[in-house]
Parts: C-alpha cells; structure tokens; sequence
C-alpha cells in the first residue's frame, strides 16, 4: 500500500512497468527540453526518432502508447511540429486509420471460419516446411491484391485461436468455462515445455506470414499505401505497375520464398520448431469435437462467413470501395446474419484495433517531427547531385536509402517525401523521364523490402507486435528484429543488385 499521495502518484506513472523504465522516460521528456535550447530542432528531431523507437521495442515492458504519446505531446510543445501539420499527417493517412478501425473489427467477427479452415491446412500438412512455406505465399498473394494490415490481421486471428484452444486445455478448462489465456498459473507441469515449444512454432509461422506479406504487398498497385501513392504521381496504371517493378520484385519473391525454405530445414534464427505430438493431438481432438458438435446454427454461421470473405476479397481486389468502409460493410453483413446484435458483443471486436489505432496517430506525431524538421532533405539533396552520385548509380543509391530510412521511420512517409523531389525534379527538367521511372521503381522497392528489418517500417509487422498476440508467444521486438535479418538481408541484397545491375 502507498505511504502517501506523492508516493501514489508515483506508483501510478506507466502502472507496472519496470522503475528503471520509468526513469528512463522521464530523462527522455528532461533531456529533450535541454537539447532544444541547447542543440536545436533538428538533432533533437532525431533524437526523438531513437526515443521513440526505444518505447517500440519495450513493447512488452509497456504499450507504446503512453511512453510514445508522452514524446510526442512534448515535441508539440516545443514547437518541433505544429499540431495542425500532426493533424495534416493524420488526414493523409485517414484511409489507414478506417482499415484498422474497421476492417480488423471485420476479420474478428470472421474468426471461426479462419479458425476451422487453417486448422484443417495445420492438421493436414504434417512438414513444418511446407506449412511455412504455404504461409510465406499465400501471404504473399493475399497481399498483392489486399492489404497487408488485412492480412497480418487474419494471420493474428488464426493464431490467437489455435493459442487459445491448447492452452484452455492445457490449463485444464472445459471449453463451456470463461479462460484468461494470458495466464499461465493454472497449466499443468507437464504441458509447460510443450507450450514454449507451441510458442516457438507458432512464432515462426506468423513471421514467414508477416514477411510474405511484404514480398506480396510490393508487387502490385495496391499492395501496399505507398505504391498507390508512388503509382499516381508516375501515371502508372495496374498492369504498368506490375511490369515496371516485376524485374526487382520477382527475383526478390523468388529469393525470399527460397530463404523461407532453408530457414526451415536449417532451423536457424528461430525457425525450425516443429509442433510437438501432444499439441498435435489437442488441436485434433478439438477438430473432431467441433465436428461432431456442428450443429446447423454453426454451419449457416460459418456459411455466412464464407460468403461475406468472398465478397471482401472481390471488394478489395476491385477496389470497389476504401478498404475501411468495406470492412465496415463486412461488420454489418456478419453481425446481421449470424444474429449478433447487442452492443457489448460488438464492442469485443474493436479491442484489439483501437489501442494500435491510437498508436499510429502518435506515430504520425512523430512523422510529423520529421517533415516539420526536414530530417530527411540533406540526404535527398545529396544523392541528387549529380556531382556526389551519378545517374547510373542513383537508382541503387535511392534504394538503399530509401531502405535505412525505413526501418526506423514510416515507409509511407518516406516514399511521400521521395517521390515529391524527384517529380520536382523531372518538372524542373534536372532529370529525364526514364531517370525518373528508375527512381520511382527505387523508391517503391526500397520503402517496401529493407523495410522489413523493424516493426519500425513496416504497419504490418508493428501491428503483429503490438497485439495481444505478441506477449503470449513472447514475440518481442528483438525477437522480430532477429527472426526477419535474414529475410532483410536476402531481400536487401537481392533487391539492390536487381534496381542496380537488371532495371
């Protein structure tokens, strides 16, 4: 119990995180206001980058949230960025915020049909390299024509319930009786190894998936936001998009789908983890007892299910309409013909969206630091000149640029602030026409591919680390960070050579 007031306030700054975090955040909210009057904007401005970063990767400490919000509202107050202009980055990534309001929402309400469906693939494909394999790809052809948020969030959905199903058994829970899965005080001894082992497997699923949907998202126009984006400014249609990128983005497939195999068979940086027979055995039983318990309530459930996910996917590969209202559309389909109707049952679905919701507008605050500050144009304007880098080599240059900026900032961002100088130069007449197609195509692979070294650069990977799911398979951010470097070199380098050597 708390001695007095001042001690309660205390106490309650970040709840439970550890004392020496705590400590931590308050010499970075100190030092900031120090290193304004002292250093200026701009190396503050970078400053804040790292900081920031640092509360991503205590993720699992505490929700980045409030730590990251915190830094934030400073660089408000100090005048880093105007609120009008955090305002400005928020609109401009309004159809972002709508997916994850909606469209992961959506995906809850579709959690049996996935839960039945993936079962059956895990169930039936006894190699754990061809799982992965199946994973990385499908992925990666979901997101070529979804999004890859949409997919990570399927993804999340999938392993949340095969989680859930052995750890209520292992825990000794009948499935009619309410479970805290993120409990492990009532598992039994002898399913405790067989959990860390669960874990494990379920971990290196989930990161081929994640990676795929990067491999997936760069190839197509709407793959991903920044390609849309990139896409409008070149006058690139669909097809044009596809042909342009194909001689950097196939051989990167191709190399990425390869490194999810020998990762596999190698069992290297924390793949190989085979599901262990009783977990097996568990995930059976409850494949059969869902079965043999169908009733035809379930099964036009599950019908509806179908029916609403093939309509997603013809919604989204159409673009028939921003991909938040159509998760809004899946919502109302779902709820209304499977008879969920009450608000609190509704409200269950936003939980996991919301939080990260929340966290990407602070994340739009700190991209906001970035453009207000001009964090990025020395660098732009450096590999520019055609006296520091020459024409021939700029491609591969803007390309690994474009790649170490997007690992510890948002790759939309980065592709925005991109693709705006180099179309300023090509109305300028400083470069040609096919100079720029280059850098486009530069730009694009670059903000997409090396990406994939943080939770950083990637929404997709920084939303898998910020779920729910993440502190019950201990995914961490240095876990993220080790499991996706091989992928991050293969990708890099396989990607570089082609923007340099084969465009």
């Amino acid at each position: 119990m708390t001695a007095n007031l001042p001690s309660a306030f205390i106490n309650n700054f970040l709840g439970n995180a550890p004392q020496w975090y705590k400590k931590t955040i308050i010499a970075f909210l100190a030092f900031n206001i120090v290193s304004v009057y002292t250093l200026g904007t701009y190396i503050t401005g970078w400053l804040l980058i790292v900081e920031f970063i640092f509360t991503l990767a205590m993720a699992l400490k505490c929700y980045p949230l409030q730590p990251g919000g915190l830094l934030a509202i400073e660089a408000i107050l100090l005048n880093m960025a105007p609120a009008e202009v955090v305002y400005e980055e928020a609109l401009h990534n309004f159809p972002v915020i709508l997916l994850l309001m909606f469209m992961v929402a959506g995906i809850y309400f579709m959690k049996d049909l996935l839960l039945y469906a993936f079962t059956k693939i895990l169930l039936g494909v006894k190699s754990k390299t061809a799982l992965s394999f199946l994973f990385c790809i499908v992925s990666a052809i979901l997101s070529a024509f979804l999004d890859a948020l949409t997919v990570t969030a399927v993804l999340i959905s999938v392993a949340v319930g095969f989680y859930n199903v052995y750890h209520r058994v292992a825990s000794g829970k009948l499935s009619n009786t309410a479970h805290d899965h993120g409990s492990d005080s009532d598992l039994k001894e002898h399913h405790r190894q067989d959990l860390d082992t669960f874990r494990a497997f379920l971990r290196s699923l989930l990161m081929h998936g994640a990676v795929g949907t990067a491999l997936g998202g760069v190839c197509t126009l709407v793959g991903e936001p920044q390609n849309l984006l990139i896409a409008k400014v070149a006058g690139w249609e669909f097809f044009d998009f596809f042909t342009t990128m194909a001689p950097v983005t196939m051989p990167v497939l191709a190399a990425g789908l390869l490194t999810c195999i020998l990762l596999e068979k190698t069992a290297m940086f924390g793949y190989g983890t085979l599901l262990p027979d009783d977990v097996r055995g568990i995930l059976q039983d409850f494949d059969n007892e869902q079965n043999a318990q169908m009733t035809p309530k379930h099964a036009a459930q599950l019908i509806v299910q179908a029916i609403v996910a093939l309509l997603l996917v013809l919604g989204l590969a159409f673009h028939l309409a921003e991909v938040g209202l159509i998760g809004l559309a899946v919502i109302i389909l779902l709820t209304t013909f499977n008879g969920i109707i009450e608000e609190h049952q509704i409200g269950k679905a936003f939980e996991e969206a919301l939080p990260f919701t929340a966290l990407l507008v602070v994340f739009f605050s700190i991209v906001a630091v970035i453009h207000t500050q001009h964090l990025f144009t020395p660098i732009i304007s450096w590999i520019l000149d055609t006296n520091n880098v020459s024409p021939s080599a700029q491609p591969g240059v803007f390309f690994l640029a474009n790649g170490v900026l997007s690992m510890i900032s948002d790759n939309v961002f980065v592709a925005t602030v991109y693709i705006s100088e180099v179309k300023a130069a090509l109305d300028a007449g400083h470069i040609s026409r096919e100079q720029f197609d280059l850098l486009a195509t530069a730009i694009n692979t670059g903000t997409n591919l090396p990406s994939v070294a943080t939770p950083n650069g990637q929404a997709a990977f920084l939303f898998l680390l910020t779920s729910a799911l993440a502190p019950l398979i201990r995914l961490s951010y240095g876990k993220m960070v080790i499991m996706a470097l091989p992928y991050t070199i293969v990708m890099t380098g396989v990607g570089f050579i082609a923007v340099t050597f084969w465009l």
